[in-house]
């Protein structure tokens, strides 16, 4: 596909378009915020989006919008880019279940601020009080999509066996002891498999999911949703052997592979349960639709991809952007969290054409058909910025900046013109935080 990036001229026309059609929303800290998007709760899957994992308003508005579509459009299921166990921790929380034993407490790798956060605690515990009053087989589930719980997984899947049948406890456990010696470092059996200095593991995993679903009507008629947990957990299993052993294969490989575990997820959820509606929370690389970005010029999909093509127009795919602030986030993989400045946009990209619209805060909306003048804005190619768990901001440009095509991309935008971090809930004190910063519960 050939791109183009348009002249100055034609991005100050983008700007303008944009600003003709811009709608002022509040602060998503005010209560009334998620009002504005009550136009997407005719949806069956509504997928809400983030430009980094470590930015207050995105979270804020993400819990906003969800009690909303919660609340007065009966959504069932809010699913989230995190591993399955650790989010089930919090999905026993919500719905007044007893806890699962668990390895470890939920969270404790890197990044733990992505979800032991101020604002994250909020939401949940909001949920919480929400599914109260709400029968059983009623109350909304948070569920994680992610495949990098390899040892949680391989835990919850003999744990269950355990209590089910010990015998094939100890057959899971033989054919799990050959992932076993890696599950705290799986991306180092990935590098041996590739490479041929050990067999991998791919048959006995599979062996080890097929015998569970066997048994599968047995160990629903005892309890249905223990054994959704267990299939998902083996499932887990599996697909985090593949992602591992698949990373040394090239990035669009691994990348297709996570993505497409976290459609097939969903679309369990859904499966699972009657009349569901799903409200998904991801970064706006995994919620907007690949194929409009340079993502998926290179042979890459994603989940939001996945979705728009399963679902049509019962799906709304949201993407959020913001210009300058902080941002909580890391130097390097494995690194401690900073406190750290976000750096303006550039110039060529769609978060300068909305800030050029001169709004602290809007949304741009153009799901059920725009207008000719705004379609032909959106329909140009422009960078767009990417800002996972690491920020480089001396290397942004490389770093974090991708072409994209945003009209394809997402159905609608929210724009917050000045952002700030997310408040981390956990032991260590955030690097760049002031002294008074609430460290803990």
């Amino acid at each position: 596909m050939t791109v183009h990036t348009p002249s100055l001229a034609g991005k100050i026309d983008i700007a303008a378009r944009l600003r003709a059609h811009a709608e002022e929303i509040p602060s998503p800290d005010h209560p009334g915020f998620g009002e504005a998007f009550e136009r997407f709760g005719d949806a069956r899957v509504v997928l809400l989006g983030e430009a980094t994992h470590g930015t207050h308003e995105f979270y804020a508005a993400r819990a906003d919008i969800s009690r909303n579509l919660v609340e007065r459009h009966g959504f069932t299921i809010i699913a989230v880019e995190g591993d399955w166990p650790d989010i089930a921790r919090l999905d026993d929380y919500v719905r007044h279940n007893g806890p699962r034993p668990r390895r470890g407490e939920p969270f404790a790798r890197f990044p733990t601020w992505m979800w032991r956060n101020q604002e994250m605690l909020t939401f949940i515990d909001w949920l919480r009080n929400h599914n109260a009053g709400l029968p059983e087989d009623r109350r909304v589930s948070l569920r994680g999509l992610d495949v990098y719980s390899l040892g949680e997984s391989i835990h919850a899947v003999t744990d269950y066996l355990d209590r089910h049948d010990p015998q094939a406890a100890r057959r899971a456990r033989q054919r799990y002891g050959c992932l076993t010696p890696w599950q705290d470092e799986p991306q180092h059996y990935g590098h041996a498999a590739e490479r041929g200095q050990l067999a991998d593991c791919e048959d006995a995993v599979v062996a080890q999911l097929r015998e569970l679903l066997d048994h599968r009507m047995e160990w629903i008629a005892q309890d249905g949703e223990d054994f959704f947990d267990a299939e998902r957990n083996a499932r887990i299993v599996r697909a985090a052997e593949q992602y591992y052993r698949s990373i040394y294969r090239g990035a669009a490989e691994s990348w297709n592979l996570r993505d497409r575990h976290m459609f097939e997820t969903l679309q369990s959820l859904m499966a699972h349960q009657a009349d569901a509606r799903a409200i998904i929370w991801a970064h706006n690389s995994h919620v907007g639709n690949a194929s409009a970005t340079a993502m998926g010029w290179r042979g890459e999909f994603n989940i939001g991809e996945l979705v728009r093509t399963a679902y049509g127009d019962d799906a709304v795919l949201i993407g959020f952007g913001t210009d300058r602030g902080t941002v909580a986030a890391a130097s390097d993989w494995g690194g401690a969290m900073d406190v750290m400045q976000l750096r303006p946009a550039r110039d060529d990209s769609w978060e300068a054409a909305f800030r050029r619209i001169g709004l602290t805060r809007c949304m741009v909306d153009w799901r059920r058909g725009a207008q000719r003048d705004l379609a032909e804005a959106l329909g140009q190619t422009l960078l767009e910025r990417a800002v996972g768990v690491v920020y480089r901001p001396q290397s942004e440009y490389l770093s974090h900046y991708f072409e994209a095509v945003l009209g394809q991309q997402f159905d609608a935008y929210v724009w917050f013109e000045e952002s700030r971090a997310v408040t981390p809930i956990g032991p260590e004190k955030p690097h760049g935080a002031p002294d008074i910063w609430p460290f803990g519960l």
